[in-house]
């Protein structure tokens, strides 16, 4: 099985296509940690007079529910499913929100040498706006492509396939990074030839990686 040196070589060499996973991948996943364990739950307690605890119990099963679906990251869905105005509530701590290290030198070394970057994201189109706009990531990349305008989330061989289509990447010169297991080893089916995972999704989360496709800690390690 290849290794990440392997990728990183083959990646200013080979590679014409870089599909990018955006929460967890190139931003930090502790912002949409925080969000939904933290601030969401204490929100729709204080709505709806119940302890912190038990809004945590009834908000894990209902997120638990739609997991792996397009509502999933819909924070429209969301916003009408726990009466919360999701976007204003992202906004208020948006001071979390940061890229991971090396993010943005990563970034610029794949315009420097003409890769197509594309952004391909599970993540609702508010969501990415929000996001770009607060990291300046926006400006690096080529297209981006949603699994509510695929049709299917990344966990899918559907949105790969239309994937495909829309952006025209050849399977065997692309590189796809994500932080989901399920979601890497979707692209890998589908024959992506160079598949990582982003390790440390979160930066306050020091887990030891134990998953079989090749991964990175630190976008320094792809670095020409």
């Amino acid at each position: 099985m290849m290794d990440a040196v392997v990728i990183r070589k083959a990646l200013w060499s080979e590679i014409t296509h870089v599909l990018l996973d955006m929460d967890g991948t190139l931003v930090d996943k502790y912002f949409d940690d925080y969000f939904w364990r933290h601030l969401v739950p204490e929100k729709y307690a204080e709505k709806h007079g119940i302890t912190f605890g038990a809004a945590k119990e009834q908000l894990f099963v209902r997120y638990k529910a739609r997991e792996g679906t397009l509502n999933w990251t819909d924070i429209d869905f969301w916003s009408n499913e726990l009466d919360l105005d999701i976007p204003a509530l992202n906004e208020q701590v948006r001071h979390l929100l940061e890229a991971h290290p090396n993010v943005e030198d990563f970034l610029t070394a794949l315009r420097i040498h003409k890769k197509t970057v594309v952004l391909a994201t599970n993540a609702h189109y508010k969501t990415i706006a929000f996001k770009m706009k607060h990291t300046e990531l926006g400006k690096y990349f080529d297209k981006v492509i949603m699994s509510s305008d695929m049709g299917y989330p990344k966990e899918d061989e559907g949105f790969w396939i239309n994937a495909q289509r829309a952006v025209g990447f050849d399977k065997d010169r692309t590189l796809f990074i994500d932080d989901t297991r399920e979601v890497a080893e979707s692209a890998a089916r589908f024959g992506i030839k160079y598949v990582l995972i982003k390790h440390m999704a979160s930066s306050r989360e020091d887990a030891e990686y134990t998953g079989t496709l090749p991964y990175i800690n630190n976008f320094s390690e792809l670095l020409p």
